[in-house]
């Protein structure tokens, strides 16, 4: 039965969650990717003694998933306070959920960021989210996240000066187009939970998951450039058979009858700052909540302790500035908005494929739905929602399919 030759596109978590459940059946997969290591859009560049994760990446640990596959104590999690530090028109305060941090509840009551109802309505939705099932939020009615905070009865400012900007840094989008689904899911997460970042930088994610890998093959620097029919060609021309065959990267680029089907994106600018002063002592997220600056959020990457502060900075809005013009326009906002003296660009990515715009949000593919064809299957977040956990559960799902395909009936590699 295991002599199977199953090979997965992509070393991207959904891949590595893919492999992971395909070893425990007793298979040895093998996987393709074209970069130098794993994590696909999940990825960390260590660089004279600095971190630099590729885009502001958070895991929220009571991702069910991550729960399931991660061992979230190891990964040391740099946790953020429950909230945001917003700075508006001169101004600055905070907003945060007192119950999560108590030190923020008389900042929170007394802010002029939003008016004492908003304040009562985020209770009366933590509440209304608390004791809603994942499965009921992802069958909800589907509406823009804008239209749903309206109908929910807040107000513009507090749109304007939290919602907008925080979730811009989440959705990667200023104008809360993003599905309520998808609004309310990580709304009751971020509720119940403080997000964080691994002490060594995001690529610690993929690379736990990795070293659950005990008889998967890796080929790293090897692009595939067509799938049809058992075949996998790479762009050396070179092919390679195959009885099963998981895609778990965007498929339309690999499938000749999916080429008119292409995946939309959403892009980020994240540029990062040897900057000289501090001007947030909490761990917690800086957001600009100015209608016509190009900085969304920012925090510092670096301990408070630390020699040299280094400052994470996302740019979200459309741009046509060169890198000089970026960079030079992206520290004038700090210094006069939020008083930050950069002293100096350490790194700047430009990242195209940040996060897969979709219209259909679901919150994870059945397995009987990633079968694309006898041979082929599919997986990553593009079939469900931008986020980790999608990317798991549908790497957990397309290697269920395979598995019932080779065996002909239901399994549970659960």
């Amino acid at each position: 039965m295991n002599n199977k030759k199953i090979v997965i596109i992509g070393a991207g978590v959904s891949g590595l969650v893919a492999a992971i459940n395909l070893e425990k059946a007793g298979y040895k997969p093998i996987i393709y990717d074209q970069n130098d290591r794993v994590g696909g859009r999940v990825q960390t560049d260590y660089i004279d003694g600095y971190i630099f994760d590729k885009g502001f990446q958070i895991l929220l640990p009571n991702y069910p998933a991550a729960q399931k596959y991660l061992d979230i104590r190891l990964l040391q999690l740099k946790s953020f306070a429950p909230g945001a530090f917003i700075f508006k028109n001169g101004e600055q305060g905070k907003l945060g959920n007192p119950a999560k941090d108590f030190d923020l509840l008389f900042s929170t009551l007394f802010s002029k960021l939003a008016h004492f109802s908003d304040k009562l309505k985020i209770i009366k939705l933590y509440r209304s989210l608390k004791y809603k099932s994942l499965e009921e939020i992802f069958s909800s009615k589907n509406q823009t996240t804008y239209e749903y905070l309206k109908s929910f009865g807040f107000s513009d400012k507090i749109i304007d000066n939290f919602f907008k900007p925080f979730y811009a840094g989440v959705f990667l989008e200023e104008n809360l187009e993003t599905s309520s689904r998808m609004f309310e899911f990580t709304f009751k997460l971020f509720a119940e939970t403080k997000a964080g970042i691994p002490e060594k930088g995001i690529q610690a994610i993929p690379n736990q998951l990795a070293n659950q890998l005990k008889h998967t093959r890796f080929h790293f620097n090897t692009k595939v450039t067509d799938v049809k029919d058992g075949v996998i060609t790479l762009k050396d021309h070179s092919q390679i058979k195959a009885d099963f065959i998981i895609i778990a990267t965007e498929p339309s680029n690999l499938i000749s009858n999916l080429k008119n089907q292409s995946q939309n994106w959403k892009s980020v600018d994240n540029l990062y700052f040897e900057v000289k002063n501090r001007v947030i002592n909490l761990p917690m997220i800086g957001l600009i909540a100015e209608e016509n600056t190009l900085v969304n959020n920012f925090h510092y990457s670096s301990l408070a302790s630390a020699q040299k502060q280094v400052l994470s900075v996302s740019v979200v809005k459309d741009h046509n500035l060169s890198d000089k013009e970026l960079s030079e326009k992206v520290q004038k906002e700090l210094l006069d908005i939020c008083n930050i003296r950069s002293h100096k660009l350490l790194k700047h990515y430009k990242i195209p494929k940040a996060l897969p715009d979709l219209k259909h949000i679901n919150y994870h593919i059945p397995h009987t739905e990633t079968k694309l064809k006898d041979q082929i299957f599919l997986a990553g977040d593009v079939l469900s929602n931008g986020s980790l956990n999608a990317a798991m559960l549908n790497g957990e799902s397309a290697a269920k399919a395979v598995l019932e395909q080779i065996n002909g009936i239901t399994l549970d590699v659960g």
